[in-house]
């Protein structure tokens, strides 16, 4: 009976001990964990901020743009023949009226002899026509066969200066040529590319605009251009016309200007930003970019202010904590870095512009006067 006494009570002791241990385990320790973790101060998160300011813009349409030259054209022959010389070297500028290529014309310069001589002769047989004529000799049958001769001597010898001026291939305008495509002493049929030549100053950006904004593009308007080979470089030119037709497929516009070119930087073909300036500038509030968080459901920025006083405390301090409150903004055109705000933030305001994520409405923070991005001396091109 002794032994059956103290089995059962080292028994009723044990499981009163691993009910104890059960209980502390998974109820009284996770309360303890959860109230510790409560109560513990929690790290303010540190972000960059910026001011909202207040800036002078001019509104813009944007728009991708194609150089073209004012005038442009492939030197061709309109005769066929052998390349006799060649007065000009690839990239070479040249002026108006410049021998650029001279095809060989010895054929036509010995039938040009040819002519001149039969021409004589039917200006000199005409001369004795009309005086046989004033002496009542001969018929006026004769003078007017004498006539229509000499005429068609002058007609040939006239043909024949024709072919050999279309031999001696000159620059119809002031210009720079291309690549050469030819050789001297090479065959050429007629039409074929000899050389290129472009008129680069001025030259001509054409660039489309949708006809929503066709009532803000007018002749003389400004714009501003800024192409990938000159980074940082941007060239002033004006509106020249406006096509008079809105494109089927892509319901826009073609608009073309005219833009100074004195030291040749720019080429037919290079790809051209265009800013079409439009109206007065204004004024406007902006933010840099990287405060704006972008979603489905509406832009919005962390506005930082101090935190509410409690009702019957000391007035704010210079040290009094901060906090974030977010904000639905109305964003509007970008300029670099910046963004223009229309709704939702004043000038003044102080706006979270690194750290976002790690933000919630009216969470504390301060302010990292060491933070925020430096912009890079190069932005993408949009």
């Amino acid at each position: 009976m002794q032994r059956k006494t103290a089995f059962i009570a080292v028994s009723g002791g044990l499981a009163v001990l691993i009910v104890g241990l059960s209980v502390f385990q998974f109820i009284v320790k996770p309360q303890i964990i959860k109230g510790f973790i409560a109560n513990a101060p929690r790290p303010v998160p540190a972000v960059a901020v910026a001011d909202a300011k207040v800036e002078n813009w001019q509104a813009r349409i944007a728009a991708i743009g194609t150089f073209r030259a004012v005038q442009g054209i492939d030197i061709s022959p309109q005769v066929g023949g052998v390349v006799r010389a060649i007065d000009i070297e690839s990239g070479q500028d040249v002026q108006k009226g410049q021998l650029l290529v001279q095809i060989d014309d010895s054929v036509e310069q010995a039938d040009l002899k040819s002519n001149l001589a039969t021409l004589r002769n039917a200006e000199l047989a005409l001369e004795r026509q009309r005086q046989l004529i004033a002496g009542g000799s001969t018929a006026t049958a004769q003078v007017d066969s004498a006539l229509a001769a000499r005429d068609s001597a002058a007609a040939a010898a006239d043909r024949t200066r024709a072919l050999i001026a279309q031999k001696a291939l000159t620059a119809p305008f002031a210009g720079r040529l291309g690549l050469r495509k030819i050789d001297a002493g090479q065959y050429v049929q007629p039409g074929t590319s000899i050389v290129t030549l472009q008129q680069l100053n001025p030259i001509d950006v054409d660039f489309p605009v949708p006809e929503q904004d066709i009532s803000r593009v007018a002749v003389g308007q400004p714009l501003e251009i800024s192409v990938d080979a000159f980074d940082g470089k941007i060239f002033v030119g004006k509106v020249t016309s406006v096509d008079a037709r809105v494109s089927i497929e892509s319901r826009t516009i073609l608009v073309r200007a005219q833009v100074g070119n004195t030291d040749g930087e720019l080429r037919p073909g290079m790809f051209a930003n265009v800013a079409l300036l439009v109206g007065k500038g204004v004024d406007v509030v902006t933010l840099p970019r990287t405060s704006i968080t972008y979603s489905l459901y509406g832009d919005t920025v962390f506005v930082v202010k101090p935190a509410p006083v409690p009702a019957g405390a000391a007035q704010p301090s210079a040290d009094q904590p901060l906090i974030v409150e977010r904000r639905v903004v109305k964003t509007g055109d970008t300029r670099g870095a910046r963004v223009s705000i229309a709704e939702g933030v004043s000038a003044g305001e102080r706006i979270v512009t690194e750290g976002q994520l790690k933000l919630q409405p009216n969470a504390r923070v301060r302010i990292d006067e060491a933070g925020g991005l430096q912009a890079p001396a190069s932005l993408p091109r949009q």
